[in-house]
């Protein structure tokens, strides 16, 4: 959702609040009601049309989506990528960029390289 605000006759357009992830704590409640909504339709009489075995298999999905969003909540984007990144950058640049890399390290010569005329 983006906001309007009028500094000195222009709009600027800023977000109003980032995108929050969804707390450990609020998933386990989701869990939670999940998990007795399922018993609530356990010990009640079946409905007709086999209503009751949809809506218990659908809430099983539910409850295995949850269990899998609490497990992967528990790791960053970083703990899941692991070690693949580098070897993937290597990959992708080559032996030479390192070796470009290591070159100005050892004289002290980091930064943007002169443009050449």
């Amino acid at each position: 959702m983006l906001r309007w605000l009028y500094l000195q006759q222009k709009a600027v357009a800023f977000r109003a609040q980032p995108p929050h992830r969804e707390s450990r704590a609020s998933l386990q409640a989701l869990k939670n009601l999940i998990a007795e909504a399922d018993l609530i339709l356990e010990t009640c009489p079946p409905l007709p049309e086999n209503r009751t075995a949809a809506c218990r298999e659908a809430l099983r999905a539910a409850l295995a989506l949850t269990d899998d969003l609490l497990k992967h909540s528990r790791m960053d984007a970083a703990a899941l990528l692991g070690h693949k990144g580098g070897s993937v950058i290597a990959r992708k640049l080559g032996v030479e960029h390192y070796r470009k890399m290591a070159a100005t390290r050892k004289t002290h010569r980091g930064g943007r390289p002169r443009k050449e005329q």
